[in-house]
């Protein structure tokens, strides 16, 4: 395969159905706490691999990531406000861990963007590429 086919194939990363509609009821409906999307290469696009449900919490979103492979994911963070203001916002994780390969970051370096505009009502991004990074006061500052 020439270097050009596969700039090609990069960009024109898919986004499945059902990972809109997952991303949908997140911010809708509520029903779910997290979205984990992966790529999956072999049809091109980016599709659920897990949700979890509303009585599920930020460990166990972090437990769900892979130690050694990119993800995407949407988490609805909820908290009160020092004004005591029940709030929620909605963040979205590009997961590149240093130990993942380096196709694989690549793949997903390339393609987030695109992944991302496809999600309308996030509030905000992190890039994790350690779980420092990703850690819940990081989302807790970023909320405030």
């Amino acid at each position: 395969m020439s270097f050009r086919g596969g700039v090609n194939a990069a960009s024109g990363l898919g986004v499945a159905d059902h990972s809109k509609n997952a991303f949908l009821e997140l911010k809708r409906k509520k029903v779910h706490r997290y979205v984990i999307f992966k790529i999956d290469e072999k049809k091109k696009e980016v599709v659920v691999e897990k949700t979890g449900g509303p009585a599920e919490n930020y460990d166990d979103f972090t437990a769900a990531m892979p130690e050694n492979d990119c993800r995407y994911a949407v988490y609805d963070f909820d908290f009160v406000t020092s004004e005591n203001c029940q709030m929620s916002k909605i963040f979205f994780i590009a997961w590149s861990p240093s130990i993942s390969r380096i196709r694989s970051k690549m793949l997903y370096a390339t393609s987030k963007d695109r992944f991302r505009r496809e999600l309308d009502g996030i509030h905000y991004e992190i890039q994790a590429t350690d779980p420092t990074e990703m850690d819940l006061e990081v989302i807790r500052d970023r909320a405030h």
